[in-house]
């Protein structure tokens, strides 16, 4: 009778043991094609910004520094989709090239082209909204400006979505006053001075009812932005370009210029 129990016994957790090996075989099967999938993808919407950056020359300022970031985002993208091994790194690599994409656009606006078909909205633009009058402000000895339009005094485009866990609103800028943060993943203790100054009450951008409801906004929304990419740019591609979202930025940020 022992020697039955027993046999039944290790049938049945090799039976286990085949099922368990089954679910772990056809978990990789799916994962293996999700990735596959993602990549093809994502090598779609690189191909189509390689051959825009390729094929396009810019006339003025404005165009020749968008086609310059449209270049630098399709660098970026290829050596994100190349070392891609999740489905989620793959989405990241097509972001970048997406970004390409609406530099593209802005360059072509600016040299009076048709800018094209619409393209995905980016993550986080929809709360980041758009520069929709002129602003110059003095912050820190320089002059910074915002246009909805390119301009000699504005030649520097951003298709908005969030920076270091901040709504930073689509425009024309006279500099690239957010790369600093994009770099390092957190913004200057002056920054908050800047935004307000630069979008508070602008209709149509994310700041438009106030820094602070701005502020709120692109976090209660954007984790349309931290969420997927803020806290998996930060893990799988270490806090670089891919990774818009600032998790600790947020809360410190919030901590500290809270009562402001």
């Amino acid at each position: 009778m022992n020697g039955v129990l027993l046999v039944l016994v290790v049938l049945v957790v090799v039976a286990l043991g085949v099922v368990v090996y089954g679910a772990m075989k056809a978990s990789d099967r799916r994962n293996s094609a999700s990735l596959e999938d993602a990549k093809a993808d994502a090598r779609r919407v690189i191909e189509r910004l390689g051959g825009q950056v390729i094929n396009l020359t810019g006339s003025d300022d404005a165009s020749k520094q968008a086609l310059a970031d449209a270049s630098e985002r399709y660098t970026a993208a290829g050596s994100q989709i190349d070392q891609a091994t999740t489905a989620k790194q793959a989405l990241l690599a097509k972001e970048s090239a997406l970004e390409g994409l609406y530099y593209v656009r802005a360059a072509r606006t600016a040299m009076g082209m048709d800018p094209g078909p619409e393209l995905e909205t980016l993550n986080g633009q929809r709360s980041a909204g758009t520069v929709t009058e002129d602003r110059r402000v003095n912050f820190e000895g320089r002059e910074i400006e915002a246009s909805p339009s390119p301009s000699e005094r504005t030649p520097n485009y951003y298709p908005g979505g969030r920076v270091a866990g901040r709504p930073v609103p689509a425009g024309w800028y006279s500099e690239p006053w957010w790369k600093p943060a994009l770099v390092a993943g957190a913004w200057g203790l002056g920054s908050v001075l800047l935004f307000d100054a630069l979008f508070s009450g602008m209709h149509g951008s994310g700041y438009d009812q106030g820094f602070a409801q701005g502020y709120d906004q692109g976090v209660d929304q954007g984790q349309d932005g931290g969420g997927d990419y803020g806290g998996d740019g930060g893990g799988d591609w270490g806090g670089g370009d891919g990774g818009w979202g600032g998790g600790d930025f947020g809360g410190d940020f919030g901590g500290d210029f809270g009562g402001f």
